[in-house]
């Protein structure tokens, strides 16, 4: 079992923007909020419908939609899988992991506009970037470390000869 993410370090209030704050837009966010994990449409709506058994999938995708259009979270795509949402609105870039599915933030060592780290292309103007990358998270790692540096087994002797 992997073990459980951190609680996010942002704070788990919503903010004052331009939406309406409804009662299902908050359980949304702070189910979002809570977990650093990037969960699914499906996976939010299990974890309101634990404290707001009257919600429905419909109105958990209308939330996402909502606070993803007002910046408050963002749509996390990979391959053909279902959109994951990350309410960490830092620069950042995600890792993907090829084995256990997981989704691991890469916070920026130096945050610096596209164009003092990409060859862009003459008059090309970037408004936003989504970095990703493949490999293994790091409880993966480790357990494929162990697998291929196996301990030498112990001989056990039954004594007869």
């Amino acid at each position: 079992m992997r073990p459980q993410p951190e609680p996010s370090a942002q704070a788990n209030t919503f903010p004052k923007k331009s939406i309406r704050q409804t009662e299902q837009r908050k359980a949304v966010f702070d189910a979002l909020m809570a977990r650093t994990d990037h969960p699914s449409a499906v996976e939010v709506f299990m974890r309101v419908k634990y404290r707001m058994p009257s919600i429905s999938l419909a109105t958990v995708y209308n939330c996402l939609e909502t606070l993803t259009a007002s910046g408050l979270v963002r749509t996390v795509n990979h391959e053909r899988e279902p959109s994951r949402y990350c309410a960490n609105l830092q620069e950042h870039a995600h890792l993907f992991c090829s084995d256990c599915g997981s989704i691991t933030d890469i916070p920026l060592h130096t945050p610096m506009p596209p164009e003092q780290i990409w060859n862009l292309p003459q008059g090309v103007t970037i408004a936003q970037q989504e970095v990703s990358f493949r490999g293994l998270c790091s409880v993966c790692n480790s357990a494929s470390q162990d697998q291929a540096h196996p301990l030498k087994p112990t001989v056990v002797s039954s004594g007869a000869n």
